[in-house]
């Protein structure tokens, strides 16, 4: 039902418009944004979902992934995740997530965060951090900073503030 591809140069506009249509101007104010600024997403980990064919073909979905030191372990934050709001609930966002997680661990990561919604992200095996044991770099609710280990252990040492990492 959809096309996943690795994120090219040229979707960026078609990428932009989905999120201002998935989140609107408050995007920019969330506290994920300040790990991005000034932060490069980790490209072989940046995706869109195409539905359609032919002249029908459009973009419906994009991912991508954040390099972070969360409480002192490397590791990537998730997301914006932008599902076209006509299709959400259609399988979109899921499968953008798992081929993502699953590249992720192929390339050596071994924890991933986010802030989101507990109950989907549970569906790809997100669950909350325990209250206090991680910060993020501004106001967020406790109940929606979550983490998925890519490797058994991974998050037994993280504790403490997600930062961006040293310059890149």
């Amino acid at each position: 039902m959809f096309e996943i591809e690795a994120e090219r140069p040229e979707h960026g506009p078609a990428i932009e418009a989905l999120l201002d249509h998935s989140f609107g101007p408050g995007r920019y104010a969330k506290t994920a944004q300040r790990l991005r600024e000034g932060n490069r997403p980790v490209p072989e980990l940046c995706y869109v979902a195409f539905s359609g064919a032919g002249e029908k073909r459009r973009m419906v979905g994009a991912l991508s992934f954040w390099p972070v030191i969360i409480g002192g372990v490397p590791g990537l934050m998730l997301g914006p995740l932008a599902v076209d709001p006509e299709l959400r609930g259609k399988g979109c966002g899921i499968a953008l997530m798992e081929k993502g997680l699953a590249d992720a661990k192929k390339l050596g990561y071994r924890l991933v965060i986010l802030v989101g919604d507990a109950p989907y992200y549970a569906r790809v095996g997100f669950g909350p951090v325990p209250h206090g044991r991680l910060t993020m770099p501004g106001p967020v609710d406790p109940s929606r900073l979550l983490y998925r280990e890519l490797d058994i252990g991974a998050f037994g040492s993280a504790k403490g503030a997600i930062t961006k990492p040293p310059s890149q």
